[in-house]
């Protein structure tokens, strides 16, 4: 079987400064105060991916898998360099329809190989081929996932953000074209989180490590936003993170679950403003992270909040697109929730694809999915909707044709 690749191919420079221009652009190192960004409604920031209902190939297609590949479409599980062929086999073998290269992959030659092999095993349905979403952790500075031959040393957030809005457009295209050149046609990036001045390193997250775009909404928005646009131009899709934001937290939710709450994040926050301002800029996934934010949902972490991931991402800023979960297979802030119901909770929520770090939980949450979605019309329901999403996202990208 061929490979699937994406039809997507990277403008020319002056269309993509072009679009920028069109949402309202400015240098990215301009940072005025938090007061200055607006309150995002559904009315500034909607992206519709499927305003006019799934398109006949996304219909046909979702009817004829069968429960177990359509619920391998809304997992993302990490492939570590370690795992090798055989590792590799096993994964497609589970029908899952997305992967994310994580734990140090060096050389563009030996990810393309990988990348060529994931798409020749991609699940088909009735002779049509469901190319596989291929992730990599790409932001720069501490967080850069592949290295080495052909791929470029990415500085950090806080350096890009110095940058103004050509310069790190154009920097984020040459970064997008390495990665489509490696088969990787999406990237966990950009962080459009908010760090402000006074908490700086103390945010072990995001500032600690120089993540973040800016100390304010509008420099953080317009950092992400830039470096979104320059991706989305290379073919790969960009992931606006870390939904509702982290950065004002001090604990870091991949290793504890302590610090984890934001008391001041609010439904009308001037920190949802970035994730607003990259999804006008560009076609976006959303990742939404592990912190508790007790003013929006007293009950749920993020990733388990229908008024987190459905009131207020998707119906006051109006997203209609992809929604991920960060890691949820091996991060400690959600550690005391059992893997099954990690997968199943964030799909009640409205999410779409799950993402764990642990390859050997991708059966227990496959079946999980399955099982509850035979016994719970509501939830079977929430599935469709995903996996509706999901095969939309791909039929875009070029990675569902069928006919």
């Amino acid at each position: 079987m061929d490979a699937v690749t994406s039809p997507l191919r990277s403008l020319p420079l002056g269309a993509v400064l072009a679009l920028a221009a069109c949402s309202g652009s400015t240098p990215a190192a301009e940072t005025p105060s938090s007061s200055s960004a607006p309150s995002p409604s559904a009315a500034e920031s909607s992206t519709s991916t499927q305003a006019q209902g799934p398109s006949e190939c996304v219909s046909s297609v979702s009817e004829a898998m069968t429960p177990e590949q359509r619920a391998g479409q809304l997992l993302m599980v990490a492939l570590t360099p370690q795992m090798g062929q055989d590792g590799l086999d096993a994964q497609l073998a589970d029908g899952l329809g997305n992967m994310l290269y994580l734990g140090g992959w060096e050389g563009r030659s030996r990810v393309a190989e990988a990348s060529a092999h994931l798409q020749e095993g991609a699940p088909t349905v009735d002779g049509t081929t469901i190319g596989m979403l291929i992730a990599a952790d790409q932001e720069g500075g501490e967080v850069q996932q592949l290295t080495g031959e052909g791929f470029s040393t990415i500085p950090s957030g806080v350096e890009q953000g110095g940058l103004g809005s050509e310069e790190l457009i154009a920097s984020a295209l040459t970064w997008g074209n390495e990665l489509g050149a490696a088969g990787v046609n999406v990237n966990l990036a950009p962080t459009a989180d908010t760090v402000p001045e006074e908490i700086g390193k103390s945010n072990a997250p995001i500032g600690q490590y120089g993540r973040q775009y800016g100390s304010t909404p509008a420099a953080a928005g317009q950092g992400a936003a830039s470096f979104a646009a320059g991706m989305h131009a290379a073919g790969v899709m960009p992931t606006a993170k870390h939904f509702p934001g982290i950065g004002r937290i001090t604990g870091n939710t991949d290793a504890t679950a302590e610090g984890i709450t934001d008391e001041e994040a609010s439904t009308d926050d001037p920190h949802l403003a970035p994730f607003a301002t990259v999804i006008k800029a560009a076609p976006t996934l959303v990742m939404v992270g592990s912190a508790r934010y007790p003013q929006i949902d007293e009950a749920n972490q993020a990733p388990f909040s229908e008024a987190i991931v459905t009131d207020l991402l998707r119906e006051q800023l109006g997203f209609d697109g992809v929604v991920i979960t960060d890691d949820v297979g091996v991060a400690k802030a959600v550690a005391d929730v059992p893997v099954a119901e990690r997968a199943t909770r964030f799909l009640a929520a409205g999410g779409d694809i799950v993402l764990t770090a642990d390859a050997t939980q991708t059966a227990t949450m496959q079946g999980a999915i399955v099982d509850r979605a035979k016994g719970d019309e509501e939830f079977a329901g929430k599935v469709e909707d995903s996996l509706t999403r999901v095969l939309t996202l791909k039929e875009s990208m070029g990675l569902l044709r069928c006919g």
